[in-house]
Formats: C-alpha cells, sequence, structure tokens
C-alpha cells in the first residue's frame, strides 16, 4: 500500500474508531428543495465549506448564475443536483451553434458524471418589461442550440435547457385567465412547445414580497401562506395567498399556448430581510413558514396538485448586487454574508423549527471599525462631509440605512460611522479606507447597537492559498503524531 493511502486507511479507522462514519456529516435528512447560489459579493466562502453546510442541510439541488469552475468544482462528486446558468450577455454568442457545442463541452461533458448536472438556464429572466427586448432575438436560437449541442454530446436525454423566466411574461386580472404577455405571446409559445417537445421544465421566478413592494393597495396578508385574505376565480374557486394564483396563472397560459402539461418549476422565492419597511428577518420567517409547510404537503395548488419543485432564493446575502430594483436586493439570503442562519426553520416543511447548519472554517478580518472623528473633524472640513458619505454608500453598502430598515434609527453621527465603516470592510480594512479627508478614525470599540450590526468583514477565501483536504489534513496530523510518538517513519 503506498505511503499516502495507509495514512488515509489509518484516519479513517481512527474516525470509525471515534464513531465519526461519513453518513452522520448530515445531521438531516435529504429535502427536495433547491437553492440559489449567487457569486456577487465582494468576499466570498469558500465553496467546499459551502457544499459541506449545503449537505449538513439536507440540500441537495443548487441553481447557479454561471458556470465559474469554483463553486462548480467544489460540487464535483457531491452528490448535489445542479441547474448551470448562462448569463444574458452570452446569449447572442450562444446563437452560434459552435459557441453551444463549446459551451457544452467546457461546462457540461468536461466533467462527465462527476457533475450531476440536470438543467442549463439559459439566459435569466430575459424578457423583463424593463430589458425593453433586448434579449428577444437571441433567447430562443440560443435555447435551441444549447439543448441541440447537449443532444449531440449524448447528455440531452438527462440533461435539459430551459429558461428562467420572471412571473411578469404572463398576465391575467384572475388565474383561470391566464395568458402570456401580448407583446410576447409568439415567442413564448415558440418556447414553451420547444421545450414540451425536449421534455424540459418551464422554470418562473415568483417573488409575493414584490407583489407587497410595487403596490401599496396590495393586500398585505395574501402575499403570506397563514393570511385570511382570499380571492374569488371562475367557477368558486378561492386563493387564500398570492403564490398560488400567480403559479396557477402561469399553468392557464401554458394551456393556452398548448402544453397544458409542461413541468413547472419554481425557480426563485423568498423573501428579502433588510432594505424596506417589510424586509425583515420577522416576516422573512413567516413566509418560509409557510411556504415550507405547504411544500411539505405536497398539496400543490388548485391547477396542478401535487409536488412542487422549488429552489429558494437566495442562499446568501450580496453585497454587490444591483440596487435598482430597491435596497432589499442585497439581503435576500436565508444565511448572512459570512454563511450564519438568520433564523430556525425546518427545510421539511414539517413544522420542527431548527437552527441551520452555518458554513464552517470562516475567517474575520481584525475586529475593528472606521467611525466619524468628531474630535479630529474641524468646522472647515465639515463641507466634506456630504461628498464623503456619498462616496462611501455608493463604493459601500449602506442599505440597512433606509426607512424602516435595521439600522433606520441611528443617530446623525452613528449614521455617518455605518458609511464609513461599510466601505472600510468591503476595501479589507485598508488603513487608506479610513480616512475620508481626515473625517475618520480606526476604532476597537463596536459600534454596533441593539438592532442595527456594524460587521467586521470576513476574510476572502478568493484570497486564501488553497489548503489540504480535511481528511488529508488529518492523515498528516495523524502521521506527524506517530512519528513524535515512536520515532517511526512510514515508508
Amino acid at each position: 500500500m503506498a505511503p499516502l493511502l495507509r495514512l488515509l486507511a489509518g484516519a479513517a479507522a481512527l474516525l470509525l474508531a471515534l464513531g465519526v462514519s461519513p453518513a452522520s456529516v448530515a445531521s438531516t435528512s435529504a429535502v427536495d428543495l433547491g437553492v440559489n447560489w449567487g457569486s456577487q459579493c465582494t468576499h466570498p466562502l469558500d465553496p467546499e465549506e459551502v457544499v459541506k453546510m449545503l449537505k449538513a442541510n439536507g440540500i441537495m439541488k443548487v441553481k447557479l448564475f454561471d458556470a465559474d469552475p469554483w463553486p462548480v468544482g467544489a460540487l464535483l462528486d457531491s452528490g448535489i443536483e445542479v441547474m448551470l446558468g448562462i448569463p444574458n450577455d452570452m446569449l447572442e454568442a450562444m446563437t452560434s451553434y459552435g459557441n453551444a457545442e463549446d459551451w457544452v463541452a467546457e461546462n457540461a461533458t468536461s466533467y462527465g458524471d462527476r457533475l450531476k448536472l440536470r438543467y442549463v438556464a439559459v439566459g435569466n429572466e430575459p424578457f423583463l418589461k424593463s430589458y425593453n427586448g433586448s434579449f428577444m432575438e437571441n433567447t430562443l436560437p440560443a435555447l435551441k442550440n444549447i439543448q441541440k449541442a447537449l443532444d449531440e454530446a449524448g447528455i440531452g436525454d438527462k440533461v435539459k435547457a430551459t429558461v428562467p423566466l420572471n412571473a411578469d411574461v404572463y398576465v391575467g386580472d384572475k388565474p383561470s385567465e391566464g395568458k402570456f404577455r401580448p407583446d410576447i405571446d409568439g415567442v413564448m409559445t415558440d418556447m414553451v412547445k420547444f421545450m414540451h417537445d425536449h421534455g424540459a421544465p418551464f422554470v418562473v421566478n415568483i417573488y409575493p414580497f414584490l407583489s407587497l413592494y410595487q403596490s401599496d393597495d396590495f393586500p398585505f396578508e395574501f402575499a403570506f401562506f397563514d393570511g385570511g385574505r382570499s380571492i374569488q376565480d371562475n367557477g368558486g374557486v378561492s386563493y387564500s395567498n398570492v403564490f398560488d394564483a400567480n403559479y396557477d396563472t402561469l399553468v392557464s397560459a401554458l394551456k393556452k399556448a398548448g402544453v397544458p402539461s409542461l413541468k413547472v418549476v419554481v425557480g426563485e422565492i423568498g423573501w428579502p430581510t433588510d432594505g424596506n419597511k417589510n424586509a425583515n428577518a420577522k416576516l422573512a420567517r413567516r413566509f418560509y413558514d409557510g411556504l415550507l409547510k405547504k411544500l411539505g404537503k405536497n398539496e400543490g395548488t388548485h391547477l396542478r396538485p401535487g409536488k412542487l419543485d422549488v429552489y429558494l432564493f437566495g442562499l446568501f446575502d450580496e453585497d454587490m448586487k444591483s440596487i435598482a430594483p430597491g435596497n432589499f436586493e442585497r439581503h435576500w439570503g436565508i444565511l448572512t454574508y459570512d454563511g450564519k442562519p438568520k433564523f430556525s426553520m425546518d427545510l421539511s416543511g414539517q413544522g420542527n423549527d431548527r437552527r441551520l447548519a452555518a458554513v464552517s472554517g470562516v475567517e474575520y478580518l481584525p475586529k475593528q471599525w472606521c467611525v466619524f472623528d468628531d474630535e479630529a473633524a474641524k468646522d472647515e472640513d465639515m463641507d466634506k462631509l456630504g461628498g464623503n458619505i456619498q462616496y462611501a454608500c455608493a463604493s459601500g453598502d449602506c442599505t440597512a440605512l433606509g426607512y424602516g430598515c435595521s439600522c433606520n434609527g441611528l443617530d446623525e453621527m452613528s449614521n455617518i460611522s455605518y458609511a464609513f465603516n461599510m466601505y472600510f470592510q468591503m476595501q479589507d480594512q485598508d488603513v487608506r479606507a479610513c480616512d475620508f479627508d481626515g473625517l475618520a478614525k480606526i476604532s476597537d470599540k463596536n459600534a454596533s447597537t441593539k438592532s442595527c450590526l456594524f460587521p467586521v468583514q470576513i476574510i476572502s477565501a478568493a484570497t486564501v492559498p488553497a489548503r489540504p483536504s480535511s481528511l488529508l489534513l488529518l492523515a498528516l496530523l495523524l502521521a506527524h503524531a506517530l512519528v513524535m510518538t515512536t520515532g517511526f517513519i512510514i515508508m
């Protein structure tokens, strides 16, 4: 036996002797629930540790927004089902079949059976009204080319290409009146028929929070699953929450398009915890509790009874997301920026809430904060304050300072300190990032309040040198101990 193999065998034997087995790593039973794993953050977590966390929580399906080999590499041999994304800015390139072939060769077939690839997401909400038709001509040709490339690569029977779409692609005053938007009805009809013919699902993103956010007249309780509000549809059908009503509006649209049995996957659904008066942990927990209990019952909706296929959005807060739709965009995670659960929940939907497993091995920058230096600030410097705050917030993240948000109650000086500190932390606590024309100083006193966290940023996994696997590390430690106690070296 080779030396390394003997070390590994010895390590495994020690683990077994201690009563630790691979099966005990995942403390929960597997659940058929997916999560969206985004990457728009300044300080990413170690993908290897993220995958361990997913498995510990029984999450065995992941949706990625691109095909970055870093997280994909961590998912190899994990058994976790994967949906890989092709960003919108690549859709035009995918209208060339040669480019589609190259993408499939590099991101699908190159990993072989080590990657449990299930879907390829061609674009992400490309028909949003706000895009003004920018991707209208390229999306369907790109979809067809990717599926053809998957088929010709010999994996099209198990890997399907689809297009995640926002719920704004269909309209209807009542669920039974659902139909595709008139301006995209033609391309949508062609697309769903192609999906049907090739065994691909319709992936839709449904956000009850956005229904509430976008209209002051939207009934508050209708956004949740335990409210007392309901709407009536034709035939005496009653809907008690907007998710069911929205989902069935899509089902009606699919029926009108000639594909009444097309599978539906909810690609994104969630509730943010900051950045808006209705974005907080209390309401998020209420929403998830109702959603997960619904999924646990496998009751489906009126028009589609049975099991629902759902991916939660999202896994972590992302401090680089665009806030054009709203400040809440950076706070969708069920876990914080450093991989800790925000609240208890039961992913199996049985109502037995518990704290989710956190990401392990997270390291932090020193416990120091950049704050407003009121003693050093001179009257002639104060006219520079506004510009410095604006710069800090534009380059950092001040989304928690808005009305009704977690840090809304700070006094004027603390507001300034919060802005300065967020920029300082995002810049890896570089001393030059805590100057602001002499208006700031570095302090070892935590400026956090009961409701407002002044975070200390983590050490980005992107800057940490590669480390040996935990099993190899254990083997090396065992070997070292053996040498120290016996003087023998294993050869």
